[in-house]
């Protein structure tokens, strides 16, 4: 039996910021229900590449295909590729003025057409997957920037998306709340989602992902099963990185 196609393929992808040549012909493939963990240093081009994939930042060369369908070029339905892409930021973009389950609302209701009805079932099972059911009043002024981050996965979920990209959502918060934003995200791999997380958070990456990719100057330097990246790295690059972090294999 021929293997399935990729549910993500990157190909060739570039991205200039006028100077600035920050994707250098990235080439991924992303599986149905795989967890991929991008790692590198600051500026490498992790950030750039997530947001190429919804196009959040307009690629400069190559070609995105999600579930056969291809993203890139003109006439492509973009509030569509991003509802099909839920995005979780570093900084949160929670309507200050709403409640938790008005938060999680929004999307389904102004979006996807529900009833209040409909879209307030939807976010209450949503704010109770991410241990948030009794914090559907509160607003985000009121909560820890866990349960924000929380909430903001919820939101990002809400819209149904076919994968969920994580762009460094724990880099900002204090380390004891770190925990809980990683549990729900681990619940979501277990859960069969297809997931892109870039982090800096090592153990999750061990724990978790399905593929490790690391990424210094625009480019893949290499990929492969997390135990082998973490424990038997070749690339000298990797390694080095690595051991920037003080990673000891825990």
């Amino acid at each position: 039996m021929a293997p399935a196609p990729p549910f993500l393929r990157v190909e060739q992808l570039h991205k200039r910021f006028g100077e600035l040549h920050v994707l250098r012909g990235i080439d991924l493939e992303v599986a149905r229900g795989d967890v991929v963990v991008v790692i590198g240093p600051s500026g490498s081009g992790k950030s750039s590449l997530l947001k190429c994939l919804n196009r959040l930042e307009e690629p400069s060369a190559g070609r995105i295909f999600l579930d056969g369908e291809e993203v890139t070029g003109a006439g492509v339905d973009l509030p569509r590729l991003r509802r099909r892409m839920g995005m979780v930021f570093q900084h949160l973009n929670l309507f200050p003025h709403m409640s938790a389950l008005e938060n999680v609302m929004e999307g389904p209701r102004t979006v996807l057409g529900l009833s209040r009805r409909e879209a307030e079932h939807g976010a209450r099972a949503l704010l109770d997957r991410v241990s948030l059911a009794d914090k559907a009043d509160a607003r985000p002024v009121e909560l820890s920037g866990g349960q924000q981050q929380r909430v903001a996965i919820a939101r990002a979920l809400a819209m149904e998306p076919a994968v969920m990209l994580f762009d460094e959502v724990t880099s900002a918060l204090d380390p004891e709340l770190v925990g809980e934003v990683l549990s729900v995200m681990k619940q979501l791999a277990d859960d069969g989602m297809t997931m892109l997380v870039v982090t800096h958070e090592m153990s999750f990456g061990r724990r978790v992902a399905d593929r490790v990719v690391m990424m210094d100057q625009g480019v893949i330097i290499e990929q492969g099963p997390p135990e082998r990246i973490f424990m038997r790295a070749e690339h000298e690059r990797t390694r080095r990185f690595l051991q920037q972090l003080a990673w000891d294999g825990d």
